[in-house]
């Protein structure tokens, strides 16, 4: 059975930086896509990056330049690097995984706790 286990998080000053971590199996590591999404209170949750299983990443017009994924196969953990925060990063962040990428949150069946991040003006 597939787990997330998510870490990281905390609150920061914009322009600050702050990283999440994502730690699942080898098998879900190596073949499939991991994703990280966020949601704020009364917002629809939305995608920020995602790794494919064959190391294709893609980002978020928002955090593109800002947001960085590392992913460490000696731990199977991907990590979320993020730089130049604005209060607008402000949201819990969850990390999620599926046997391939989804276009929609919803199509994704196995989910991390969630982590909060909080950037301050």
């Amino acid at each position: 059975q597939v787990q997330l286990q998510e870490s990281g998080g905390g609150s920061v000053q914009a322009g600050g930086s702050l990283t999440l971590n994502c730690t699942t199996s080898e098998y879900a590591f190596n073949t499939y896509c991991l994703a990280w999404f966020r949601q704020d209170p009364g917002k629809e949750r939305e995608e920020v990056a995602r790794v494919d299983y064959d190391g294709t990443t893609k980002y978020t017009d928002s955090v593109k330049g800002r947001f960085t994924i590392i992913t460490d196969k000696t731990t199977n953990t991907i990590h979320l690097e993020m730089s130049e925060l604005k209060p607008e990063d402000t949201a819990m962040y969850y990390c999620a995984t599926d046997y391939r990428c989804w276009s929609t949150w919803s199509a994704y069946n196995i989910w991390g706790q969630g982590a909060q991040v909080t950037v301050s003006s």
